[in-house]
């Protein structure tokens, strides 16, 4: 089923399938286990308290293709009634057919509507009802006024919240193509220039307000404790090994992005950023190299996940 509400996204805010496609294997390696199975323990609370037969309400906001939903679906307790929300009505049909044959964790049917809305008209009544308001890697595009009425709405419906792999602003290389300390000093500098760079351009406006980028999650857990939620935060980073060929595309593709929003923020220092981003693919191309090269080289990028409970859960 899909419900239909048009609104024309910010292309800062659009991703394409071969992207989402690209990160979900790092996604679900990365997410933080301990805060899923507290979410599964207080789902399984809240069917107990229902009436028989009764399925768990699931909202997952900026669903994309569907990978959240695939993702928890058979880590928590059934039945499930998903509803998946986006801008893009082309992934959300990916997403229709991707959790087709869902099941819940005790096997059960799990049941997927569609929603085809602007996320920047969030409120109360989009959230009626939901056991769980979920989202992944969404929180860095939005405004602080944004996670105050996803936070006021959650309290008012008495809903638990599980956001995740919403980025920190973080990102380093382990081991590298530095052959001494003096180039090792100069790669750590061009790399702290570049991060700063990118974390500025990621609080440019992408069509929901001023982005918070990577003060979101902890922002968000200020907004929700100040309703009385019980939050709990936990590191969910990347580890990607660049000797292994699909980690290795994953980072290429994040430092052509770092590349291009860092030269869009600071055009005055592209020479240097060029410079940066041609050493760092390099360090791709040699941990994937037939003799293993810098096969011991990883790009960690951060992210924290978040889960929280209601003072006051509602049916």
């Amino acid at each position: 089923m899909s419900l239909n509400d048009h609104a024309q996204p910010h292309s800062d805010a659009c991703f394409d399938a071969s992207w989402l496609a690209l990160r979900k294997a790092a996604d679900s390696a990365a997410r933080a286990q301990e805060l899923e199975a507290r979410a599964a323990d207080w789902l399984c609370q809240r069917l107990a308290a229902a009436p028989a037969g009764q399925a768990l309400r699931l909202i997952d906001l900026g669903s994309g293709a569907g990978a959240n939903p695939c993702h928890l679906a058979p880590r928590l307790p059934g039945p499930q009634a998903w509803t998946l929300i986006d801008h893009d009505a082309g992934l959300l049909a990916r997403a229709r057919a991707g959790c087709a044959v869902l099941r819940a964790a005790d096997g059960t049917a799990v049941d997927v509507m569609t929603r085809h809305q602007d996320l920047a008209r969030l409120d109360a009544p989009t959230l009626a009802g939901a056991d769980l308001v979920c989202a992944s890697a969404l929180l860095d595009l939005v405004e602080a006024a944004w996670l105050e009425r996803l936070a006021a709405a959650c309290a008012e419906t008495g809903s638990a919240v599980l956001v995740t792999l919403s980025v920190d602003g973080t990102w380093r290389f382990l081991s590298g193509t530095a052959t001494s300390a003096a180039e090792a000093s100069l790669v750590n500098a061009d790399d702290d220039f570049v991060r700063s760079t990118f974390n500025a351009h990621q609080r440019r406006d992408k069509g929901l307000g001023a982005a918070l980028g990577p003060d979101a999650a902890p922002a968000l857990a200020a907004c929700l404790e100040r309703r009385g939620f019980e939050v709990r935060l936990a590191a969910s980073p990347w580890r990607l090994r660049l000797a292994e060929p699909a980690h290795a595309a994953l980072a290429r593709a994040l430092i052509d992005g770092w590349r291009d929003a860092a030269c869009a923020q600071r055009p005055d220092a592209r020479a240097r950023i060029t410079a940066w981003h041609a050493r760092r693919i390099a360090d791709c191309e040699a941990g994937g190299g037939p003799h293993g090269g810098a096969g011991g080289s990883t790009l960690e990028v951060g992210h924290i996940d978040l889960f929280a409970t209601p003072p006051h859960p509602a049916r």
